[in-house]
């Protein structure tokens, strides 16, 4: 999927207030740790995550979303009434119905002919949102599409630390349930126009999506536990990942070597080690999140460009990939031209 006319307006990020240290989770779960002969620092160690943030308890995902719209829609000073589409990717949600995307464009005051609707697929929710908004974009049915998501992990951390805490809890029981306690939370949102409106935009190029759905069972979560698979998550994620990354040089144009960054979905140091040595890239061009912030789901990838943005690590004519894995499962590789 090639787009020729649409570009990023703006992209920003917040991160949520609490910081929450890995060790502080491994304090709590020490008996368990010590009745299975693990190491306290098994955490840490094995995933690379430090800490991960959480937001206020009782803070609903449209809130986060929304505070990262405002602040992106602040930058790209953009009249709101010209937004044609509001769509929010986020996996947790405020209620099943109605949309987390119906709060948020009332909180941001979008026009009543704005589209709006929630749009899923696991932590490729926010790269597919852009997907369609760029179609959108590109057919002329919408001059401006705003992209949002909002993450919230306390719930599911706690259940699960709580859960990890009883005298039941076997080695099998952590081991399935033990890459829940990397997630954290966060919110990102991105505005996309059409590039006669954006002369100072990022041109989006599109991408590639790839599926696997014969390994849609490897990971499995709800609101209060997530179940994975951890081994062969991993194994089969990164096949897609390089099979979709092969596509996709094809189809932008491009080579491994010609990227200077790689906006990744991250879920851990090995996931991330492992993803770059196979795709052939030094790790050095992907700015990392997952050692403060954990594995963000689908809104990864708008934080990190956002942050690698505010570093200043993105310059004019940089080749930028935006790319994940999604639990299903699903791989998307798309290009930015900064």
């Amino acid at each position: 999927m090639r787009f020729e006319n649409v570009s990023i307006v703006s992209v920003g990020h917040v991160d949520a207030p609490h910081r929450i240290r890995s060790s502080e989770i491994e304090a709590e779960l020490a008996p368990t740790l010590d009745r299975l002969g693990m190491p306290r620092d098994v955490l840490q160690t094995l995933t690379g995550v430090r800490a991960r943030r959480f937001w206020d308890p009782g803070f609903l995902p449209s809130q986060a979303a929304t505070l990262a719209a405002e602040k992106t829609l602040e930058q790209a000073q953009v009249d709101r009434s010209k937004i044609g589409v509001l769509i929010n990717t986020s996996v947790c949600r405020d209620y099943l119905e109605p949309s987390v995307a119906c709060f948020v464009h009332h909180n941001l005051k979008l026009g009543s002919a704005c589209m709006n609707f929630d749009l899923a697929n696991a932590c490729l929710g926010f790269l597919d949102g852009m997907q369609v908004v760029g179609n959108m974009i590109e057919r002329g049915q919408v001059d401006y599409g705003l992209v949002v998501d909002g993450e919230g992990s306390r719930y599911v951390v706690e259940e699960t630390v709580a859960r990890l805490s009883q005298p039941s809890c076997d080695m099998a029981m952590f081991r399935e349930q033990f890459a829940t306690l990397t997630v954290g939370s966060g919110a990102a949102a991105m505005l996309l126009g059409h590039s006669r409106l954006a002369p100072g935009g990022h041109p989006f190029l599109g991408g590639v999506s790839v599926a696997a759905t014969e390994h849609n069972r490897l990971c499995r979560g709800q609101v209060d536990r997530g179940i994975t698979d951890s081994q062969n998550l991993l194994h089969h994620g990164v096949e897609l990942a390089k099979k979709t990354w092969e596509q996709a040089q094809e189809a932008l144009g491009w080579s491994t070597a010609s990227v200077e960054s790689f906006a990744l979905h991250q879920v851990s140091e090995t996931h991330t080690t492992t993803l770059a040595n196979v795709l052939g890239f030094d790790r050095s061009k992907a700015f990392l999140i997952y050692p403060e912030l954990g594995n963000v789901g689908p809104a990864s990838v708008p934080i990190v460009l956002s942050k690698s943005e505010d570093a200043e690590r993105l310059h004019a004519g940089d080749r930028v990939v935006l790319a994940g894995i999604g639990s299903g499962l699903n791989a998307t590789a798309a290009g930015v031209l900064w």
